[in-house]
């Protein structure tokens, strides 16, 4: 049976994890190889120059003390190097448009992808004043994860999956292929205390009708987005039909 890799930026025991996992287990062997606390928005950090602590935690589940990106890189060059995908997720919180590119969420797909590894990176979009229900959750993104997997991914491709929020309780939510939304968030700074803090709402962020954002955000659909990771990486291993 197909080993998946599972990972995440939120922690080894974050709920979107336990959610993703319940999926995968219905159609494949799923293994965990996720960081041992939350590393939201480490982006594409990886560790080349120090030790990297880790430790098994149970059958086919390990936590690393590292980044996301890290976490691919032991799971698909030590631990499970037979792995025919790596799934990143469930997040808590939206990564659309250019928050890939700080997304630890996304770099864990993007470094699978780097290393030849077939890969997604799925996100729940959390609504402003609604909290998520990670059983519906879980009931929504399963038929889009199973679709993703039995189909074709270009070489030096992965998928990001956006979750739109709130979810129904019955009816399947749709799901978009699309691209994404260049446009920056709108943010400014304020100064206090000799400090500077941001200030800026994702909800309320600009975006482009069709695009990932707006499909998420004002559409009520999955947002699915096929990625390169740009003609200057290498792959180490082929990616699979």
């Amino acid at each position: 049976m197909m080993k998946v890799v599972l990972t995440n930026d939120d922690g080894i025991d974050a709920p979107g994890l336990a959610a993703l996992v319940a999926i995968i287990s219905e159609i494949a062997v799923p293994v965990v190889v996720a960081p041992r606390i939350e590393q939201s928005g480490a982006a594409h950090r990886v560790t080349a120059r120090s030790p990297i602590p880790f430790r098994q935690t149970g059958e086919n589940r390990y936590w690393v003390d590292a980044s996301p990106a890290d976490c691919a890189r032991v799971a698909l060059k030590h631990l499970v190097p037979d792995a025919g995908w790596l799934i990143s997720g469930i997040n808590a919180g939206a990564n659309l448009g250019s928050d890939v590119y700080n997304s630890g969420t996304v770099a864990a797909a993007r470094e699978a992808a780097i290393l030849g590894c077939r890969s997604i990176a799925v996100s729940q979009y959390i609504a402003k004043g609604h909290a998520v229900d990670w059983t519906v959750t879980a009931a929504h993104a399963a038929p889009i994860l199973r679709m993703l997997i039995s189909g074709r991914l270009e070489a030096g491709t992965f998928w990001n999956v956006n979750l739109p929020h709130p979810l129904p309780r019955d009816p399947v939510v749709p799901y978009r292929f699309c691209d994404l939304d260049t446009h920056p968030h709108a943010y400014t700074y304020r100064v206090e205390a000799g400090q500077l803090i941001y200030q800026g709402t994702i909800h309320e962020r600009p975006r482009a009708p069709g695009r990932d954002v707006a499909v998420c955000f004002d559409d009520g659909a999955a947002a699915v987005t096929r990625i390169p990771i740009g003609t200057c990486a290498l792959n180490e291993r082929s990616s699979k039909d």
